[in-house]
């Protein structure tokens, strides 16, 4: 049960961190967060603890027997 809830949390923060990123270079627009730089920086830091999130899923799925 933990892998799946890492798993999904890690794959949440890597798609979240990713739109932060796009809406920070102003790619997405619409946003109040659209253009600031802040997100550029934010957004690349989220989807790095997904990444992590998602591989400690992946081994705690596999220990499981």
């Amino acid at each position: 049960m933990r892998g799946w809830f890492l798993l999904t949390l890690g794959l949440l923060a890597l798609v979240i961190g990713a739109v932060w990123t796009v809406q920070g270079l102003g790619y997405v627009e619409g946003s109040v967060m659209t253009g600031e730089r802040i997100w550029v920086v934010a957004g690349p830091v989220v989807s790095l603890a997904g990444l992590v999130g998602i591989w400690f899923g992946l081994r705690a799925r596999r220990r499981r027997p």
